[in-house]
């Protein structure tokens, strides 16, 4: 506290003696200034912490001092104090980027206030918001014992991403590591709650809302306004990486809800999202559209029917709509989407699936330079930020709100940074993912896993009689016995989906209004 420099900067400085005595018994260092004049020549001879600066005096006025000091030292902070309450000067002054704005006569303990709200700021909120998580903690860890709906697991993964973006604004690693282990322990929990309920949602009038049953239950009510909806699915968001970039759509868009949907297994793109545009799951949609389902080890993309999967849906549903399908996984085409955008305007509804954040966590496996700048959770969001802020969807968003559409933002998966391997052996049929497998003669580590022993149970496709399916639980990735070490040290520490997670398993529906 004792090496903070504030400069007082007032042609009648003579009278605040009583603040500056007051501030110098706080331990603040306080220089004083008669003019704008003067003031110039003290920052350029000294490194202060912050000024307060008088608007009111002759030769310089305040708010020429002011642009003079930020032209010099832009980030210093300055507090602006006027007898005036005239708009203009407030407007000017905040338009200068000032810290705080204070009306004469000011009282010691306003001063004081400022110093620490504008120099303290970030100690106290870090303490603040430290203790507020020490105190919850406590309440998570009895909570994480008790949980038995999914609801309950919904709240509590809400509250572990909330603190997790309120700890990373505050570097405390202690905290942090703290927060890693209780997120472990809330996967190993909802590790057991799924195996134990997952098999009896599809017969349960009350389950909570899942891929195959998003698009009747979610989707379609918000369909029936007249408005035109544009629906966006950004392949493998987690609910994370969303509360980065939302604040980037609300400049644009209100948001009317948001909640919580759970993946299908496995948390994998041609199961999960093949699931949302079908309505169905993928055993019955093997069945009942033999020429659009592709399983595993068929040749050929999985995800090149959703258009049709979502047209026979409508049909299903009853739902007689205009509307269109893109699908962009290149600049090129999210730029010619963009210029072409104004057209859908008469369109019921207008479906975007945008693959941005898919092809980053499979390119993080690839390329070192996306190891190195998504190394963590914290850096992981912050890369999606960057990109949506940049990226021709931003555009897309901004433009329909522009045309009065409804949006609706969601995804199909979410995705988990895999840290420890476990063992799992299979025939050359085996699926490639790393966070579940399907065959025949799998042997695995039974504590590692999720098994379906019978497929058919959780409404998945049998590749052949013996086939069975196992999901990872956690944070583990498989691996083959033959070249381990070099497959571990490649895969460790990368973002995979597929596997049992809250990650990948819960994940954000939002509908949003024009502003």
């Amino acid at each position: 506290m004792s090496d903070i420099k504030v400069l007082w900067v007032d042609d009648e400085i003579d009278l605040l003696k009583p603040h500056i005595l007051f501030l110098e018994n706080k331990n603040y260092k306080v220089t004083t200034a008669q003019s704008g004049t003067e003031a110039l020549e003290e920052i350029k001879k000294d490194a202060f912490d912050i000024v307060f600066l008088d608007e009111n005096m002759p030769g310089l006025t305040g708010l020429e001092t002011l642009s003079e000091i930020k032209e010099q030292q832009a980030s210093l902070p300055v507090v602006m104090i006027t007898k005036s309450e005239e708009e203009y000067i407030m407007e000017e002054a905040i338009g200068s980027k000032i810290a705080d704005y204070l009306i004469k006569p000011v009282n010691p303990n306003q001063i004081l206030l400022s110093l620490k709200k504008n120099l303290d700021h970030s100690r106290l909120v870090s303490e603040k918001t430290t203790s507020n998580y020490q105190q919850e903690f406590r309440k998570i860890a009895m909570d994480m014992s008790m949980i038995n709906t999914y609801e309950g697991w919904v709240e509590l993964y809400q509250k572990l991403v909330y603190w997790e973006l309120e700890l990373e604004a505050i570097e405390d690693t202690g905290m942090f590591e703290i927060l890693e282990s209780q997120k472990t322990e809330a996967n190993t929990q909802f590790c057991k709650f799924i195996d134990k309920e997952y098999p009896k949602w599809f017969d349960d009038a009350d389950a909570p809302t899942m891929s195959h049953t998003l698009f009747r239950e979610k989707v379609a009510p918000e369909l029936k306004t007249g408005q035109p909806t544009l629906l966006v699915v950004i392949d493998n968001l987690r609910y994370d990486q969303w509360k980065a970039f939302e604040p980037f759509v609300s400049n644009a868009y209100k948001k009317i809800k948001e909640e919580m949907f759970c993946s299908i297994l496995p948390t994998a793109t041609q199961y999960a999202r093949n699931a949302i545009f079908s309505g169905l799951m993928p055993s019955d949609m093997e069945k009942l559209h033999p020429d659009l389902w592709l399983n595993d080890t068929d040749e050929g993309g999985k995800n090149m029917n959703e258009e049709a999967f979502l047209a026979a849906q409508l049909k299903r549903l009853g739902m007689q709509l205009e509307w269109s399908y893109h699908k962009i996984s290149s600049l090129k085409q999210g730029k010619r989407l963009v210029d072409n955008f104004k057209q859908h305007k008469e369109e019921d509804l207008t479906v975007v699936v945008y693959n941005f954040v898919d092809m980053l966590s499979h390119s993080k496996t690839e390329m070192e330079v996306i190891k190195e700048l998504a190394s963590t959770d914290k850096s992981y969001r912050s890369l999606t930020q960057s990109w949506f802020k940049n990226s021709p969807l931003m555009e897309i968003v901004q433009q329909a709100a522009h045309l009065g559409f409804k949006l609706i933002i969601t995804t199909d998966h979410g995705t988990i940074n895999v840290k420890n391997p476990s063992k799992v052996i299979g025939d050359k049929n085996t699926s490639l993912n790393l966070r579940y497998k399907t065959g025949k003669s799998l042997t695995y580590e039974d504590k590692d896993v999720l098994a379906a022993k019978q497929p058919k149970s959780i409404h998945l496709p049998s590749i052949n009689m013996s086939s069975s399916f196992i999901f990872a639980k956690g944070d583990l990735f498989f691996a083959y016995p033959n070249n381990y070490n070099h497959y571990v040290s490649y895969y460790r520490n990368t973002y995979q989906h597929g596997g049992v997670s809250l990650e990948e398993m819960i994940i954000p529906f939002a509908v949003l209004d024009p502003k």
